[in-house]
C-alpha cells in the first residue's frame, strides 16, 4: 500500500488542484494500492491531525478550478517551533501524525514560507516532495511558479481596462499590483498591460521622476499616464532607513498603501486628476490560465515519478524549459528577486518604461 499525504499552504492561487490532480493521476495509473490523505487547511491539518481520506475521484473534474479543495491557512515558519497556546510541539505533532498514518510520503504545495517548514519536515526524517506555488514567481530554484501567468493575465486585463477611463479622462491612474517583496507580476503585468511607469520593490524610486514622466506626457500631448506599482514598491527616501525605522514609518503611515501614498504626492506635485485601482485578491482567484493548467500538470505528474521511484527530499521546478527537480535544502528560505540589471528591466526601459529612478 502506497499511503501518500497532501496539503496546500499559505495564500491561495490558480492551479493548486490542477497540480494535486496531475499527482494523484500520475501515482494511480501506475498503481491501484494508493492511498490519498488530504490534510485541511495547509500544515493547521497535518499538526491537529485534521484530515480527510481521498480518492482518484475526488480529483476528477478539478482542473479549471480555481483556489484549493483541501483548504489552506498561513503557518508562519518562525513560529513553527513555538508550542501552540496549549502548549503543543507543532514539529513534533506533525512527525507524530505522519507516523500515526504511516505515511509513505508527503506531497506539500506552497511558496517560500511553505517550503522552509517543507525542508524542516525533510531535515525532522520525514519524506517530501514539493511543489511550486505563488502568484509571485519568487521560488528560488525554479523559473516559474504555476498560478503567477493566471495573476499577470488578470492585473494585466485590470491595466488594459483602465487605460479606457483613463484615455477618455486625461487622468493619472494608480494600478496596485500584489507583490511585497518581490515585483515579478507588477513588471510582467505592467509590460503586458502598456503602463507608462513600474515601481517595484527592486528599485526604489525617486517621486520628483516619476512626476517628472507625467509631466513630459502631458506636454507631448499625452493626456493620461499609466502607473503600476507593486504593493511593496519604495521610495529611495524609505530604501535608506533601517529595516526597524522603516517599520516604524509604515506603522505610522496614514495611507492605506502605496497607491494612496503616491497619488497625494502625485496630485501635490502636478495638477492632474489621479485615480486608484487595487484589484487585490482576484489576483489569485478564478479560473487558471491555460499556461497554468499544463505546467501544474506537468509538475504534479513529475511528482508523481518521484513518488514512485521514491526519491524524496526534492521540489519540482522548471528550468530552461525542462521540469527538474531540486534539492530542498537549496530552495528553503531563499527569495528570486527581479534584478534590475536583467534583460527584461533594461527592454523596458528602452521602449521608454520608467522604474521611477533615472
Amino acid at each position: 500500500m502506497l499511503r501518500i499525504g497532501m496539503l496546500t499552504s499559505g495564500g491561495d492561487c490558480q492551479a493548486l488542484n490542477a497540480a494535486m490532480r496531475g499527482v494523484v493521476k500520475g501515482v494511480c495509473t501506475k498503481r491501484d494500492d494508493v492511498e490519498i490523505y488530504g490534510f485541511e487547511d495547509g500544515y493547521k491539518g497535518l499538526i491537529y491531525g485534521n484530515f480527510h481520506m481521498l480518492t482518484s475521484k475526488d480529483f476528477s473534474g478539478i482542473l479549471t478550478r480555481g483556489g484549493t479543495i483541501l483548504g489552506t491557512s498561513r503557518q508562519p515558519f518562525k513560529l513553527m517551533r513555538v508550542p501552540d497556546k496549549d502548549g503543543l510541539d507543532k514539529v513534533a505533532a506533525m512527525k507524530h501524525t505522519y507516523h500515526k498514518l504511516s505515511l509513505d510520503c508527503l506531497v506539500i504545495l506552497g511558496g517560500n514560507g511553505t517550503h522552509k517548514t517543507a525542508n524542516l519536515l525533510r531535515e525532522e526524517g520525514l519524506n517530501v516532495v514539493t511543489l511550486p506555488k505563488t502568484i509571485d514567481n519568487d521560488l528560488w530554484g525554479t523559473d516559474m511558479t504555476f498560478g503567477f501567468q493566471s495573476a499577470v493575465d488578470i492585473a494585466t486585463d485590470t491595466i488594459d481596462r483602465i487605460h479606457t477611463t483613463a484615455t477618455s479622462h486625461s487622468r493619472v491612474f494608480i494600478i496596485e499590483v500584489m507583490g511585497h517583496k518581490v515585483g515579478h507580476v507588477t513588471l510582467h503585468a505592467g509590460i503586458a498591460g502598456g503602463a507608462d511607469v513600474i515601481l517595484l520593490p527592486e528599485i526604489p524610486y525617486d517621486i520628483d521622476v516619476v512626476t517628472d514622466v507625467i509631466q513630459k506626457r502631458a506636454a507631448a500631448d499625452k493626456k493620461f499616464t499609466i502607473i503600476a506599482v507593486a504593493e511593496g514598491a519604495i521610495s529611495k527616501e524609505d530604501a535608506r532607513l533601517k529595516k526597524k525605522e522603516y517599520k516604524e514609518k509604515l506603522a505610522k503611515r496614514k495611507y492605506p498603501s502605496i497607491a494612496y501614498e503616491l497619488a497625494e504626492k502625485i496630485q501635490q506635485k502636478t495638477d492632474k486628476e489621479v485615480r486608484i485601482t487595487v484589484p487585490g485578491h482576484t489576483q489569485r482567484g478564478g479560473s487558471p490560465c491555460a499556461y497554468d493548467r499544463v505546467f501544474a500538470t506537468r509538475v504534479g505528474a513529475a511528482a508523481a515519478e518521484l513518488i514512485l521511484n521514491q526519491e524524496y527530499g526534492y521540489m519540482i521546478a522548471m528550468k530552461n524549459q525542462k521540469i527538474t527537480k531540486v534539492p530542498l535544502q537549496d530552495v528553503a528560505g531563499k527569495l528570486k528577486m527581479v534584478d534590475p540589471q536583467d534583460g527584461i528591466i533594461k527592454e523596458a526601459r528602452t521602449i521608454g518604461i520608467s522604474f521611477g529612478d533615472q
